[in-house]
Parts: structure tokens; sequence; C-alpha cells
């Protein structure tokens, strides 16, 4: 007999709304949301918009650009499977479009880091959405 299987954590929980976002990157795409009444694109995907509660959002292909806001390096992280990864770079990064969006930048030595560097979306990971091996979207230095 075997026992409840227990959710994953270590990658997104793909729903009916956000699954257009998952398969574009799969695809290597970064979509937003877009408001129809105040025109404000938001991130991360919310069925409506937190600027004005509007319910008439859309999604949109993103630049895949943006600029570094904030970062911290993680020496230490007990949850799998972050632990095997560090350290590695949290950050918070400021996407062209105006969203700001929590993600990690990859590629780039710490002592690179700098507030306002440019940066580009790219994926980790990737393939069966099913199967739970989502790609997630990450940033690196723009060449």
């Amino acid at each position: 007999m075997s026992g409840p299987t227990s959710a994953r954590f270590d990658v997104p929980e793909v729903d009916a709304f956000t699954r257009p976002y998952w398969d574009a990157a799969a695809e290597g795409h970064l979509l937003l949301l877009r408001c129809g009444d105040c025109g404000r694109a938001h991130h991360y995907p919310r069925e409506f918009c937190p600027h004005c509660w509007s319910e008439d959002v859309t999604w949109e292909p993103a630049s895949g650009r943006a600029t570094l806001y904030t970062w911290s390096v993680v020496h230490r992280n007990d949850l799998p499977p972050f632990g095997e990864r560090t350290p590695y770079v949290a950050a918070v990064v400021d996407l062209a479009e105006g969203p700001r969006m929590m993600t990690e930048v990859v590629e780039c030595g710490e002592g690179e880091l700098r507030v306002g560097m440019e940066l580009e979306v790219t994926f980790r990971g990737g393939g069966n959405v099913e199967g739970g091996d989502v790609a997630v979207p990450v940033f690196r230095p723009r060449a």
C-alpha cells in the first residue's frame, strides 16, 4: 500500500489559468498579463489586475529584457533541490514592460553583479509540463 504522494514544491503548480504562461516558457518565451482597463502589465500571473482590480487581463509576449533591481547570494538553503544549487543569486528584476519580478540570475559571477545591469531571460528546465518538468524563467547578463 502506498501513501499519499506529497506535492512537489520545487516546481510551480500549473493550473488552467497559468497553463499559457508555462506552455510559452517551455517554448522559450516569457509572457505577461496586461490589463484592458488601466493598461498596466503585471507579473506574476493573476486573474485580475493588481493595480485597478479589473478582471480584464490578457496574455502578451514580453521582450525578455530586464534590469537588475536587487539581489542576494544564497549560500545555504535546506529545501530540495535548492541546497544542491548553492550558492545562487536570488534577484528582483525590473522587466522592460514595467513589472518587477522575483527570479534568479545565472551565468554571472557574484562580483559582476551591479544594480541596473542589463539582463535577458533564459529558462531552466523545460519539456513536459504534465510530468512536472516546467521551464522556469531566470535571467543572465545581456551581451
